[in-house]
């Protein structure tokens, strides 16, 4: 009992000393050549790691549904924008507090992620994510045709900085944001710690392995799958708080259900089913996508022949290449790779190895 609440303790703490460690980031003053471009304590740098934070949290609210309970939703994008996009509108247009406009606009995610969910369920496998992708390109079509001129449409809305906390307000407060947007990952990996760990977490799980033998137990799993949706959407629009402080206003671009194909692209390059693989993915691709585009542009780039120059010269096209490498190579994502060479899995094999040739042997 001892041995079981010690190894408790340090499966909480570990992270703990990782986020503490990560929070002295902003008061490193090295320049990281190649890395980046301006030192680590620089505005452009932290905005940057901030930046890399948040959709590590944002992917890992994503990972919750599909990699924990096997849902594949295209519309999560949909509960960021909301989040942002209300706060946004409550602040900028209605004029109202900042933290009355959060408040509202987490009641109405949670709100409408119940009835969302709810009706979705209904159907599962493709259908579900059809049906999530259907309420995911609505919300974008509302955004677009630009309703009482709130959402300003394609040219996005900027934030009252009149209404916003004056911490997270101007340059000079890029350290606060950074710090921001570590609390809100280490919050959502602990809540999701939590609830993985949870008892209804572990039906979760049973859902995403074998969801006929869960309904055989006598388990609901619409009810539960439910709950694990509402959860990761409200947590999903929390981040959409987030984003709009980082970027001081709400684009279109956030709206698209392309923006929730990325988030599953970076649960797979980290490693569905991991609340660490979520978050180095989320903060991999957002790193890749930024310093790809200057690698792009570079001279060395720019002196190869036109054939190579075209298509290195894209982020995007670098992105795809490196991610069907590691679906190819690296099936299980950056924490698949860990734990083929962990400990416990070489001890697994050399059990296995060595209860074969006992076999043999008698």
């Amino acid at each position: 009992m001892s041995r079981r609440l010690d190894r408790s303790l340090v499966d909480w703490l570990w992270p703990l000393a990782v986020f503490g460690l990560l929070a002295v980031v902003p008061a490193i003053g090295l320049s990281i050549p190649k890395v980046f471009d301006q030192p680590v304590d620089s505005p452009g740098t932290l905005a940057l790691l901030a930046s890399c934070l948040l959709f590590g949290a944002l992917a890992l609210t994503y990972d919750l549904q599909f990699g924990y309970t096997g849902l594949l939703s295209f519309g999560h994008t949909l509960y960021i924008a909301l989040g942002a996009y209300l706060t946004n509108i409550a602040i900028t247009e209605w004029h109202w507090q900042f933290w009355q406009a959060v408040l509202v606009a987490m009641a109405a995610s949670f709100a409408l992620a119940n009835v969302l969910g709810f009706v979705s369920m209904r159907v599962a496998g493709i259908a579900f994510a059809m049906v999530t992708l259907a309420f995911a390109q609505a919300g974008s079509v509302l955004a677009l045709k630009d309703p009482h001129h709130w959402t300003h449409g394609e040219e996005g809305l900027g934030a009252d900085y009149t209404k916003l906390p004056h911490a997270f307000v101007g340059i000079v407060n890029t350290k606060n944001l950074y710090w921001l947007a570590l609390a809100f990952l280490a919050g959502v990996f602990f809540v999701v710690r939590w609830a993985v760990e949870s008892s209804p977490g572990r039906v979760w799980q049973a859902i995403r392995e074998n969801e006929a033998r869960v309904e055989v137990l006598g388990l609901p799993p619409r009810a539960y799958k439910l709950q694990a949706f509402v959860l990761s959407s409200t947590l999903a629009a929390a981040g959409g708080v987030v984003y709009m402080l980082l970027f001081n206003g709400t684009t279109l671009s956030l709206t698209q259900p392309n923006f929730t194909l990325t988030l599953l692209l970076m649960v797979v390059i980290g490693g569905a089913g991991s609340r660490w693989g979520a978050v180095l993915g989320g903060i991999l691709y957002t790193y890749l996508n930024n310093r790809l585009t200057a690698i792009g542009s570079s001279s060395a780039v720019n002196g190869l022949p036109h054939a190579l120059k075209v298509p290195l010269s894209q982020p995007l096209f670098l992105l795809g290449a490196i991610f069907i490498l590691m679906v190819i190579f690296l099936p299980g994502g950056l924490v698949g790779l860990a734990r083929r060479g962990s400990p416990s899995t070489m001890r697994r094999l050399r059990a296995a190895v060595g209860g074969g040739a006992a076999a043999e042997a008698s």
